[in-house]
């Protein structure tokens, strides 16, 4: 008898283990599929085509511009990516008035670019993954491509799209909402990020983040022996939790070398108020900045495709989605504990 109930007791113990492991195992959401599906391949394929000379420079307003715009959209269309609930298209119109009204450059009617993930717990709660996909046109007879400016982080964001919405089809959507922004007017002075911030499609006390990227597949003087870097610039400015977001998450999947250098307030190239994040930022949304930093190319005609280092974009590109995955997806929203300054 006792043979028996020491069996019968062994027996329960292994079932509540099996049924103990199977309770602690999570369907996993596994991020390193989803950065994998960031390539330096379709990188490439993508930037090929918006910082050729087709796209003119893509001056704000430009013919160039729109086509690039044009060039976006169908990506997303192929991709399943819709535009965001509450808009009518994928363009947030901008008039020349406005882009115009602090400095009269003879802009035309412009327009932000958007796509977006509905999240599948928290979908009212945003996080903004933005860039500019504007640069300067034409000078002189000479197309100024802007590979790196920022044709670099307006293809990173196609392909973080991508692995959002592939991760969505595959049941593993983000819990809160990825909204895609590609801003315009950024080189004449943050303008479609800043209408953004000003005509929100979606509230701002309800936008968690903002992951910005501008400049990203290059590699600048300080760093000459490596690619393996990525300046972030604003992390911890408002909120120690986007700070250990950004820290966890390199050190966790991607292992690159992350550079304060510009992050330093008293820094000279002031770069924390150059840039699209800049203008959620300032209205206390917490924000951070991946950049490569500047180089011998920076605003000029020699900035072109060939340049680009599409290993070190495509890992700079990957820690950003899974920045934004892990806002999206942990249990609180970030807290905003800092005051900015």
């Amino acid at each position: 008898m006792k043979k028996i109930i020491c069996l019968l007791l062994i027996a329960s113990i292994s079932i509540n283990c099996t049924s103990q492991k199977k309770a602690v195992k999570k369907t996993p959401l596994d991020e390193q599929k989803y950065i994998n599906n960031i390539t330096a391949e379709t990188l490439k394929t993508h930037l090929t085509i918006v910082a050729s000379d087709e796209m003119e420079g893509r001056e704000t307003g430009s013919p160039g511009q729109k086509k690039a715009g044009n060039y976006l959209i169908d990506e997303y269309k192929k991709a399943g990516i819709p535009f965001p609930k509450g808009a009518t298209s994928y363009y947030q119109p901008i008039p020349a008035a406005y882009l115009n009204a602090k400095k009269d450059e003879g802009l035309n009617d412009s327009e932000n670019i958007w796509a977006f993930i509905e999240g599948s717990e928290k979908p009212d709660e945003i996080i903004v993954v933005s860039a500019h996909y504007d640069h300067v046109g034409v000078k002189k007879g000479e197309v100024y491509n802007g590979a790196d400016d920022d044709g670099s982080g307006t293809v990173a964001l196609v392909e973080i799209a991508k692995a959002f919405q592939k991760a969505k089809n595959e049941g593993h959507g983000p819990k809160r909402s990825i909204l895609i922004l590609h801003v315009t007017g950024e080189e004449h002075g943050l303008h479609g990020s800043r209408y953004y911030s000003e005509n929100a499609l979606f509230p701002l006390a309800n936008t968690v983040a903002d992951v910005n990227i501008d400049m990203i597949g290059r590699r600048d003087v300080a760093h000459a022996d490596s690619n393996n870097y990525i300046y972030l610039i604003g992390s911890d400015y408002l909120s120690t939790d986007l700070y250990n977001v950004c820290e966890e998450m390199n050190k966790k999947f991607i292992n690159i070398n992350i550079d304060y250098k510009y992050n330093d307030r008293a820094d000279k190239n002031r770069f924390y108020y150059r840039s699209d994040h800049y203008n959620f930022a300032k209205n206390g949304i917490p924000s951070v900045f991946l950049f490569n930093g500047v180089h011998a190319d920076y605003h000029k005609a020699t900035d072109e495709v060939d340049k680009i280092e599409f290993d070190a974009l495509a890992k700079r590109a990957q820690l950003a989605f899974t920045i934004a995955w892990e806002i999206a997806n942990r249990e609180n929203r970030l807290v905003v504990d800092k005051d900015g300054k």
